[in-house]
Formats: C-alpha cells, sequence, structure tokens
C-alpha cells in the first residue's frame, strides 16, 4: 500500500484541501446536472399540454406596464361621495393610477348614523383579493361562514373572492382602509 506525501508546509496543506473539496463539488455539481438531464430525457410527459404550447402561452401573456410611487397625504377635501356607497365617502390613495389598475385603495369614513335598511345589504364583490383594516371606531360586519363580527380599531380581515357579507352597524367615527385587487370589479347585490 503506497502512503501518500504529505505537504511539508502550512500554504501547501491548504492549497491541497482546496483543490480537494472544490474538485469534489464540482463533480457532485456536475453528476447531479448529468441525472436531472437523463431523467427529463426519458421521463414521459404527465400531462396533455406540450411544452411549445406552454412556451407559446408564457410568450403571449403582456407584460404589465411599469408601475409608479403613490404618495398621499391626509386632505378633508380628498374624501369624495362619489363611491360604492352612498352612505361612505371615500379617499382615493392613488394607487389604482400608479399600478395601471392592478390593486386600489382608499381610506372609507361610513357617514353616521348608521342606517340597517340602506346598509345591511347581502352582496359579494368579484374580486381577487381585498383586505380590510380599521383605522377608528368599529363595524360590525357579517361574512358567509364566519357569521356577525365585531371589528374594532387595529382589526383587519381579508374577504375571499365573491364571499357574501353585509354591514350590520358602524360607530359614528369610523374608518377603514381597504385594499382590492383588481382596481375595477363587479359588486353584485343579492336578496337576503
Amino acid at each position: 500500500m503506497a502512503k501518500s506525501k504529505k505537504p511539508t508546509s502550512r500554504s501547501a496543506a491548504q492549497s491541497a484541501v482546496r483543490k480537494k473539496w472544490s474538485g469534489s463539488k464540482a463533480a457532485a455539481r456536475s453528476s447531479a446536472r448529468k441525472a436531472v438531464k437523463a431523467k427529463a430525457r426519458t421521463t414521459p410527459a404527465k400531462s396533455s399540454v406540450s411544452k411549445s404550447s406552454v412556451s407559446k402561452s408564457s410568450a403571449r401573456k403582456p407584460a404589465r406596464p411599469k408601475q409608479r410611487i403613490a404618495v398621499s397625504h391626509h386632505r378633508e377635501e380628498d374624501f369624495r361621495t362619489d363611491g360604492l356607497r352612498a352612505y361612505a365617502k371615500y379617499r382615493d390613495l392613488g394607487i389604482s393610477a400608479a399600478t395601471h389598475g392592478l390593486a386600489q385603495a382608499h381610506v372609507i369614513r361610513l357617514l353616521p348614523p348608521c342606517n340597517p335598511d340602506e346598509v345591511s345589504k347581502l352582496h359579494y364583490h368579484d374580486v381577487e383579493f381585498q383586505m380590510v383594516y380599521v383605522l377608528k371606531g368599529w363595524v360590525k360586519t357579517y361574512m358567509e361562514g364566519q357569521g356577525e363580527t365585531m371589528m374594532t380599531q387595529g382589526s383587519a380581515w381579508t374577504q375571499p373572492p365573491k364571499i357574501k357579507h353585509m354591514i350590520l352597524d358602524y360607530s359614528d367615527d369610523v374608518e377603514l382602509l381597504e385594499v382590492i385587487l383588481p382596481a375595477a370589479f363587479k359588486t353584485v347585490e343579492l336578496k337576503a
């Protein structure tokens, strides 16, 4: 059995160790790549969709326009009654314009006093995402599968797409932050 020579200096020993480890890592990476490539060649397709149709559909997906920065500072005159509900004032935060309709965010003030005949109407929104955060006051909601829930300052909730919901009551000072994707969506009123 032949003995290997030990390096005579410390720097020679370090360089021998580096050489040993870098060679084995490169060999391991190389053999792993070969195994993956070989498996890809021999594994039958699990889907009836061909690679060419997948790459063509991916290539057709239009790129979203570049988003821009949106800065919104509080100004009382920015609260408007031209939003979804007649019993609310909305302050647009500029997100829809900045994201080219990808998302919408606004601060909502529900106007006092709460009138259940006007407010408590079962409905849903055809959205991909909706989140509400209570900035001030409180709001009592009903959501399908959740029931009645009291949301107070600091509470937040999401409403899954097309979930049936309604507002039951709210405080005179309630303010909400709402984020919705996409910015343009359809609301469907339902019969209770």
